[in-house]
């Protein structure tokens, strides 16, 4: 839609939308609903009570979000990370930001465990052999009493940590500050050498962005294997290529990616030892509507003035979590 929405005396609800839609049914007759993509968002916006950000790839809401005058109360993303959208008038304004937090925690965690199953068990060799019709008996590697370091301590990570500590998995959280059982971002380097597993999945922030680079890589062992479920731009690729090519890792995963999609050109296709995912370690069957049913539930909060959960600190980039 290209015309600014009309007046209504229900609240209005932007949508930014993806295919497939939102089912917001139970919005009926309780708010008007209006649909923008990324070339009318920013005509939209200052009509808005609410955004819904469905496209959450999209970053048309950093570019577009206005710096003075109406616009939307709450800003709800259908998403964990923030970074796509947080922009500085966004970050000034009084504006609520709230995520998805919640609803990916246990298919990422899952999906982790997979990866770190597969390449104990080695698993691509198998399919490989198996594509060349040859039978090669080998020894694998046992899982339980291997080490691993998890860096993000929000719920995603605390869902991969406890998925793998049930596989017998030691594992060290890591987060921005330690508390309790979490370490220090600052121990992270002491951490690294003792690992059979690194996963990421911190936020994207200015104190995150590329931590992990050629040093990083160089800090693990040979034996080590990598796995980022984060967002791409924490990773420096070619160095992480890099360490791959020159056997200073063993392997590793990436679900996310610096560009989405990967362009079929990426020299990241034929590094080896690298599987390549398309950004769905959270997305399990019927997700969408998972989405959709946890914004109607805080819209619910929202319209009965009740405090919303899963809210943002917009200075930090994430929901912060004093636990």
């Amino acid at each position: 839609m290209s015309e600014p929405a009309e007046q209504s005396a229900e609240p209005t609800v932007l949508v930014l939308d993806a295919a497939p839609p939102p089912r917001l049914g139970r919005l009926t007759g309780r708010a008007h609903v209006v649909h923008a993509d990324a070339h009318t968002l920013g005509d939209q916006l200052p009509y808005a009570d609410v955004l819904l950000v469905w496209d959450f790839l999209s970053d048309a809401v950093r570019r577009t979000w206005p710096g003075e005058g109406p616009r939307p109360r709450w800003v709800h993303t259908a998403s964990a990370g923030v970074d796509h959208l947080l922009s500085p008038e966004l970050a000034a304004s009084d504006t609520v930001v709230t995520n998805a937090r919640g609803i990916f925690d246990q298919p990422i965690a899952e999906y982790v465990a997979g990866l770190v199953m597969a390449f104990a068990k080695d698993l691509p060799g198998t399919l490989e052999l198996q594509r060349q019709r040859r039978w090669q008996h080998r020894e694998t590697r046992r899982v339980a009493g291997t080490r691993a370091v998890l860096v993000g301590s929000g719920p995603i990570g605390r869902a991969i940590g406890a998925t793998l500590t049930a596989l017998g998995v030691r594992v060290a959280l890591v987060g921005r500050t330690a508390r309790g059982e979490v370490h220090g971002a600052d121990e992270l380097d002491g951490l690294l050498p003792h690992a059979d597993w690194v996963v990421c999945a911190a936020p994207l922030t200015d104190a995150t962005r590329g931590m992990f680079d050629a040093r990083a890589f160089a800090a693990m062992q040979p034996s080590a294997h990598f796995i980022n479920v984060g967002r791409g731009a924490l990773v420096v690729e070619t160095d992480l290529a890099g360490a791959l090519r020159g056997r200073r890792l063993a392997g590793a995963a990436l679900d996310v990616f610096a560009e989405e999609p990967l362009p079929p050109g990426s020299p990241l296709w034929d590094v080896p030892d690298l599987v390549i995912s398309p950004h769905m370690s959270g997305d399990t069957i019927g997700w969408r509507d998972d989405l959709a049913e946890q914004f109607l539930d805080l819209y619910d909060k929202w319209a009965n003035g009740e405090p919303l959960p899963n809210v943002v600190d917009k200075k930090r980039g994430y929901v912060h979590s004093h636990d």
